[in-house]
């Protein structure tokens, strides 16, 4: 009896033993768990990530500027090394990316075990998480991403602008370091300094000032040849000119991610900007300016490389563009930046500032993925300083080189490529972050992008006094709010862009506007305005 007493109990214990390992080998999707084979060889912190090598299949967009296969790149062989973890990437052309992932998502095939910078919205990103495609993140991002969850300590906004309606996260964002201003702020104002110079002018800091300048420039052979090619401002849209000049009549001030909505600071609530008395006082302004020719006239249909060759040739005054430098071409020292302009009541704020948390699409783990604790280690990499420096300069020796002020340059074999190939070109040979929209955080000390030109950077220097104090990422919805806003928003802000480059262009009178703003009513902007109301709240207490 004795033996078969030890035998029942050495029995007992190794099916208790069995169950704990089943239990710890669990991960819930969608109210059901599913086993996580990575959580016996995860290792305790760091990399390698795992102690035995495993593999993943992921799908990722490539843009025409990417790297054609991310198979055999720099940046993610280098990262197999560190982390014992192979990556296999498919890789889906920008040109019917939405398609094609709409397809893998409805199929109901076997599924990558990841989708990487796959542009996927909002909308579907809920869709596909209540319906257990994607898996719930909460618990996996506490348990197993340090670095994220370091940054949702730092700034909550992160955590908030994450979470969705149902409590739950289903992604990996795109963070832009809070202090990496000169990337926040996006295309910026330039003003052509040999011009400023020859009228005897100052940067402009008013709307009086700005207009002043650009019908000197106008009324001026400031070529020196006659030509009366001179042309006060250009850009390649009309929508640079209107985020910029935002500001100066008080309007956009929560950041880009809302451009019909902010802060009335009248009533402290939601306002719909393109019904606002400011809104319009900003349209009459310039359509003054364009109808005295002071703005490129096909400046609603100029085509990029007719902006670029015209910027070349140095015909504009004055233009917002993210860099003349690397645009057109020309000297650091041809254009002076400019800042927010001051309005009639003493608005002068730099409006056209973007959030930390860029975007929310960046990264999801599918219901098919057998190894998500190892995923969730995979991505936060790149939310630490050490992944931001793989992810933005490489291998030191083999795409960088500290210099010794203790920055750091790529290697003259990227930025003087002995084949002839641009930068961007060089650079996709050895990184992929010119693909755009990946997770990780965008650090000002490791990014080599235009953002970092010494221009650049005093523009944003320039502009510090003026940005905006509290910038709103892009607000979630429901399932039931989505839908709704789908169809009030495709309506609504169609027709209000419509209308603006009417009253800009003089084709519809501002006696029109009283008509305007009762078609947008007309259309439920009061059902559009609450379910933004609902999404306002529920941001804030999240």
């Amino acid at each position: 009896m004795g033996l078969k007493r030890i035998q029942m109990i050495a029995v007992l214990l190794s099916f208790l033993l069995f169950l704990s390992a089943c239990t710890k080998q669990k991960t819930e999707v969608a109210g059901n768990e599913i086993e996580d084979q990575s959580l016996d060889i995860l290792t305790e912190s760091g990399l390698p990530i795992v102690k035995e090598p495993i593999t993943l299949n992921m799908f990722v967009k490539r843009r025409p500027a990417a790297a054609e296969d991310w198979n055999d790149v720099l940046v993610f062989n280098k990262y197999e090394e560190l982390s014992n973890i192979e990556v296999k990437w498919e890789m889906t052309p920008q040109d019917g990316l939405e398609e094609k992932r709409n397809l893998l998502l409805s199929s109901g095939g076997k599924l990558p075990d990841a989708l990487h910078s796959a542009e996927i919205p909002n909308i579907d990103i809920l869709k596909y998480g209540e319906q257990g495609t994607f898996i719930r993140l909460n618990d996996l991002i506490e348990e197993h991403a340090p670095n994220l969850t370091k940054l949702f300590a730092e700034n909550p906004e992160i955590k908030k602008g994450l979470t969705f309606p149902d409590g739950n996260i289903y992604s990996f964002p795109l963070i832009a370091s809070e202090d990496f201003t000169s990337y926040r702020m996006g295309a910026r104002p330039w003003f052509k300094r040999d011009w400023l110079d020859a009228l005897d002018m100052d940067v402009p800091e008013t709307l009086d000032e700005f207009y002043q300048y650009l019908k000197a420039v106008k009324e001026t052979d400031l070529l020196g040849d006659g030509s009366n090619r001179e042309v006060p401002f250009g850009a390649n849209s009309m929508d640079h000119l209107v985020n910029w000049l935002k500001g100066s009549f008080g309007l956009g001030n929560r950041g880009t991610a809302h451009p019909y909505i902010d802060m009335d600071p009248k009533e402290e609530k939601l306002r719909f900007i393109p019904t606002s008395p400011e809104y319009k006082e900003m349209l009459e302004y310039i359509n003054k300016l364009y109808s005295e020719k002071l703005i490129e006239e096909n400046i609603f249909t100029i085509e990029h490389n007719n902006y670029l060759a015209n910027g070349s040739e140095g015909l504009y005054g004055s233009t917002i563009y993210w860099s003349t430098e690397s645009a057109f071409g020309v000297g650091e020292d041809d254009y002076d930046s400019g800042i927010a302009l001051k309005g009639p009541d003493g608005d002068q704020l730099y409006s056209n500032f973007y959030p930390t948390l860029s975007g929310i699409q960046g990264f999801v783990i599918t219901k098919d993925n057998q190894y998500p604790a190892a995923t969730v280690r995979w991505v936060d990499h790149f939310f630490s300083d050490e992944g931001a420096k793989l992810y933005y300069l490489g291998v030191e020796g083999e795409t960088y080189e500290e210099t010794p002020d203790g920055g750091y340059k790529f290697l003259d074999e990227i930025t003087n490529n002995p084949d002839g190939l641009t930068l961007s070109q060089a650079i996709s040979k050895y990184l992929t972050y010119p693909n755009g929209g990946a997770p990780g955080i965008i650090k000002k000390e490791f990014f080599q992008g235009t953002e970092n030109l010494p221009a650049l950077i005093e523009a944003a220097e320039k502009n510090e006094p003026f940005f905006i104090q509290e910038t709103w990422p892009a607000f979630t919805f429901t399932s039931e709010e989505s839908k709704k806003m789908a169809s009030l928003s495709a309506d609504i802000e169609k027709y209000v862009e419509e209308m603006r480059d009417k009253f800009i262009s003089g084709n519809v009178s501002f006696s029109e506007w009283d008509k305007y703003v009762k078609t947008i009513e007309d259309m439920r902007l009061s059902e559009y305005m609450n379910i933004q109301e609902e999404a306002y709240k529920r941001y804030k207490n999240n």
